[in-house]
């Protein structure tokens, strides 16, 4: 009987601290998670700080190419439109889509003014062009910092025990910010012809 009591003892003993490992387990993962995604809505909150001041710079830009690139009307209007789509999206992913292709429509203009010598020579147009180009950098530099969250917490959410606390929890992937140019027409080489 006594070794009965022992058995018992034991299973309980065993069972006890397996259910405690297991909350442990599940509550430091499901932590781990909550303190990614928490880094993954800051570092968002930094791009967008990035680009609300780019689209504070857009207006003094298309101005100033407005009054000597009469003719660039098409490119004026794409830009304008995609900074009001841009700014009128809420929802992260269709935001940073739309930012995609806010970011090509400006590289348009800017290869559209080399043909404007007039347009390049402006102070008011280097400096704006200048600020948009550093404004770029930090964008470039937040986005990135942004993509190595998102991976570590889609890591986490797709590696056991992440995965199966996650649906638990019923959090969701997050997608990264995209350059929004495809990567083929970035490597093709130049042509050079004599």
């Amino acid at each position: 009987m006594d070794m009965l009591w022992w058995v018992l003892g034991g299973t309980f003993v065993v069972i006890g601290l397996a259910a405690y490992i297991i909350f442990r387990v599940y509550t430091r993962t499901g932590n781990t998670l909550i303190a990614l995604d928490q880094r993954c809505d800051t570092a968002l909150a930094d791009v967008d700080v990035h680009l609300k001041h780019r689209h504070n710079l857009i207006p003094g830009l298309v101005e100033v190419t407005k009054g000597v690139a009469k003719h660039e009307q098409e490119i004026i209007l794409g830009i304008t439109t995609a900074r009001a789509q841009a700014l009128g999206m809420v929802a992260p992913a269709v935001r940073l889509e739309a930012e995609g292709n806010l970011t090509a429509q400006i590289s348009t203009l800017l290869s559209a003014v080399e043909k404007y010598p007039d347009l390049r020579a402006l102070p008011e147009f280097t400096q704006l062009r200048q600020q948009l180009v550093d404004c770029e950098n930090r964008i470039t530099a937040a986005r990135r910092f942004y993509n190595l969250a998102i991976e570590e917490y889609n890591t986490v959410m797709r590696q056991f025990p992440g995965s199966f606390v996650a649906q638990r929890r019923s959090m969701s992937g997050r997608q990264a910010f995209g350059l929004g140019v495809e990567r083929t027409t970035v490597d093709k080489p130049v042509a050079i012809a004599f």
